[in-house]
């Protein structure tokens, strides 16, 4: 790389340097602009309340499961008084209410990117808002997709002054990104804990029957249903997806109308539990185990946080019609029903859920539970494949190998590496705890973490992207932490009773995450700081200074301006390069999903004799790589169809002024070129490295008219011509291997972690030429070393 050194005069001719990269590639506004086309999309009440239905199946099946294991969790070791039944029944009640319902379904629920939830979502949305993402590959052409949407502030507005003060340092971007971390890793754990907990929990209805039946024997078949579970996911949910929705609607009529039996059958006096002075009552009681209780309470809302994960483009309005219309009512019978049979079983505690369905339904409860759990748990397997397709995108995760399991729907995916993962930590965790005490403590503890950091990242949310008022922000933050922080610190005392294995997941996840992230940065930053002046590669001439070879040469780099450093290393130490060169930027945005029309962006660099261009391939956190998709053909297709919009906009272009303006500009170029082309030429272009601003000027002809539509068709006639011939050459795909090492004075942890723990990571992941389905035989590769 070469380092920049620059005197006064220097500092004189890099100015003109500056200017003359501006005039050669110029930046995609024009052509993104012309890609935009803004939609809404509204709904009738028909189909609003068909997808009200259909949400039931995809985001409720995990808080619908918690009636099978929460009065277990709050009394581990029995009940004594009917007044702490009444007072935690108080508790839930009220947690429901304040938590799912206010928090979630009404406010956090408004918070979602196009559809998409969950705290990447949050992040993505942060992002486009304001200049915190971590890698600053975004340009204001991005800003014209029809996904992509962001508010404006006046300058002296509050959200102004937050959006300064997050973008005022690096260290302010780093904490947000590991506070985004944080809550992304305890949503995997959460992915391992779910099936774990429910399963086990439905399972242990084959015993209750049984009273002899050893504990193992449950813990058996809920290994076996684990393994099917995880077994049956390369399938996807596409055929048996239709089934989710009305079986878990016939489990919430099921809970509901066992609950107000119970209730009419056996003690209706907890119904004043619904006062909440009573919940005031079991605080002041004082014993030590109502603190330790409120674990066990919190896994009333588990499922939550999924809730807001698993949107799946479901608007926002049907999942509050659900919700308010069946979830809600019908917990708050099962609970409510479940503690009336308490009262009067207070030995039943620990089976209290299938000790109080009526004999004749038993077993077909029994039945309808256990595939309720498997629903809840597939729900909670899918979010966990989205939420690392997520982290992937954004640079946060090795790549994957990642399976598109449905041809109509685009977010159902199987990721086989996290799967066989997840199967192994789900079974350890269901065969090592054997009970769901432990399991219920280590699963409040991941639900709550990721609860506190929504609450924390949808602080910077309001304030930038719904501009609310300070005083709501602050009141949505004391009542949320007033909830939460106490249920946080009953749950971290549960450490040492099973708490811990959700803090050990995390931070393995995380280690992987943020070693990957702070890598992927610095080969960013690498690229930008060692990338090659325009002004040079033009200033070799059309040829380069190399043999132009038949044949299409198509260089990938992560930067959407410059030539990387690997192009400049290639034709330093080859003599030949190919008659069309295409530099190819793959990019990440944080939006969900890029339509396939606006997904490329095309544009020549230089006069149309260096046939050389630049194609910006862009995709959002939830668009895939199929295993059909052709990429090289698609970069052909969008070559040619540039070309021919080329030549029509040349044809079109009758303005006198505008053909002066760019003979002028090709004059100035042409100066520029003579200018630099004397003595130490090279050393002050190469001093451009550190260019941020790379423009390009396509050389265009100076006719007009008649004439000028002839000529550009003739033009474009020989250069499609050219192009087909070069395309039968051959195609070569040039990628950079590099390998990325800690310089020799780094510290010990940061050895570590980029000798080792990265290095090992890129052995694992896959490789760009496999993502893009590049055939071997036109692959070259391009091996570099960076030192971090």
């Amino acid at each position: 790389m070469l380092m920049a050194s620059i005197s006064d005069s220097e500092a004189t001719n890099r100015g003109s340097m500056w200017e003359l990269d501006q005039n050669l590639d110029q930046p995609m506004d024009e052509e993104a602009s012309q890609l935009k086309n803004m939609y809404r999309e509204k709904f009738s009440s028909i189909l609003l309340l068909r997808l009200a239905f259909q949400s039931l199946g995809v985001v409720f099946g995990d808080l619908g499961t918690s009636p099978l294991y929460v009065f277990y969790n709050i009394f581990p070791h029995g009940v004594d008084d009917d007044e702490d039944v009444i007072g935690a029944l108080s508790l839930i009640i009220y947690t429901l209410t304040l938590i799912p319902l206010m928090k979630y379904v009404f406010v956090v629920l408004r918070a979602n990117d196009n559809g998409q939830g969950g705290t990447f979502a949050l992040y993505s949305l942060l992002c486009r808002h304001a200049k915190v993402s971590t890698i600053p590959n975004q340009h204001k052409t991005d800003e014209e997709l029809t996904t992509y949407s962001r508010q404006t502030y006046e300058e002296n507005s509050l959200a102004a002054k937050v959006k300064r003060w997050l973008e005022g340092h690096a260290y302010k971007k780093n904490c947000l990104l590991i506070l985004v971390l944080i809550g992304t890793c305890t949503a995997i754990g959460d992915g391992i804990l779910t099936p774990a907990i429910s399963v086990l929990s439905a399972s242990g209805g084959i015993r209750v029957q049984n009273q002899n039946m050893s504990t193992d024997v449950v813990v058996i078949v809920a290994v076996i249903i684990l393994i099917g579970l995880f077994c049956m996911q390369h399938y996807g949910t596409d055929k048996v997806g239709w089934l989710f929705a009305p079986l878990v609607l016939l489990w919430f009529i099921l809970i509901g109308g066992v609950g107000v039996v119970n209730i009419h059958k056996y003690n209706s006096s907890v119904l004043k539990a619904y006062n909440p002075v009573y919940l005031f009552r079991y605080f002041k009681r004082g014993k030590s185990e109502i603190w330790t209780s409120l674990g066990g309470v919190m896994l009333s809302i588990t499922g939550t946080e999924a809730l807001y994960a698993d949107l799946c483009h479901f608007p926002v309005l049907a999942i509050q019609i659900a919700f308010t219309l069946v979830v809600f009512p019908c917990l708050l019978l099962a609970y409510t029903g479940q503690a009336a049979y308490i009262i009067d079983h207070k030995d039943h505690v620990a089976d209290a859920f299938y000790r109080s369905i009526p004999g004749a339904i038993y077993w077909p409860a029994f039945i309808i539970a256990t595939l309720a759990a498997v629903v809840a748990s597939q729900a909670t397997i899918s979010a966990t494949y989205s939420i690392i397709k997520q982290a992937l995108a954004l640079g946060c995760f090795p790549r994957v190998n990642i399976v598109h399991t449905s041809k109509k729907f685009l977010g159902q995916i199987y990721i086989p590496d996290i799967n066989w993962v997840l199967m192994i930590l789900c079974i350890a965790v269901t065969a090592g705890f054997k009970n769901q005490s432990q399991i219920g403590n280590a699963y409040g503890t991941a639900v709550v973490i990721v609860m506190l950091v929504t609450t924390f990242l949808m602080v910077p949310v309001m304030l930038l992207v719904w501009k609310s008022h300070w005083i709501l922000v602050v009141i949505f933050l004391v009542l949320s932490l007033t909830v939460e922080l106490p249920y946080f610190t009953a749950c971290i005392n549960k450490v040492d009773q099973g708490g811990w294995v959700p803090l050990v997941i995390a931070i393995t996840f995380f280690i992987i995450m943020y070693v990957w992230h702070f890598c992927t940065v610095k080969r960013y930053e690498f690229e930008m700081h060692s990338k090659v002046s325009m002004a040079w590669i033009l200033g070799l001439g059309p040829s380069l200074g190399l043999v132009r070879v038949p044949g299409i040469g198509f260089v990938y780099t992560e930067l959407a301006s410059g030539v990387p450093h690997i192009f400049s290393h290639f034709i330093t130490n080859l003599p030949a390069i190919h008659s069309v060169v295409v530099f190819v930027c793959v990019k990440y945005l944080p939006v969900y999903t890029v339509p396939v029309e606006e997904r490329f962006i095309m544009k020549r660099i230089g006069p149309k004799n260096y046939h050389m261009f630049r194609c910006v391939a862009r995709y959002g956190y939830k668009d895939i790589h199929k295993k059909d998709e052709d990429f090289e053909k698609m970069l052909l297709d969008r070559l040619l169809v540039f070309v021919r919009l080329e030549s029509m906009m040349d044809g079109y272009s009758d303005s006198e002024d505008f053909t002066m303006m760019e003979q002028k500009g090709e004059r100035s170029t042409r100066a520029l070129l003579t200018e630099k082309a004397g003595s130490n030429t090279m050393s002050s272009i190469g001093d451009m490295s550190y260019s941020s601003h790379d423009s390009i000027m396509p050389a265009k002809s100076p006719l007009t008219g008649n004439s000028l539509t002839r000529y550009s068709s003739q033009t474009f006639g020989d250069e499609q011509e050219f192009l087909n011939r070069c395309k039968d050459a051959g195609i070569v795909h040039i990628l950079g291997n590099t390998v990325v090492l800690a310089r020799r004075d780094s510290g010990i942890v940061k050895k570590v972690a980029v000798n080792y723990v990265y290095a090992f990571l890129r052995k694992l992941c896959r490789e760009n030429s496999v993502i893009f389905n590049v055939p071997h035989e036109s692959l070259l590769n391009v091996g570099q070393i960076y030192y971090i």
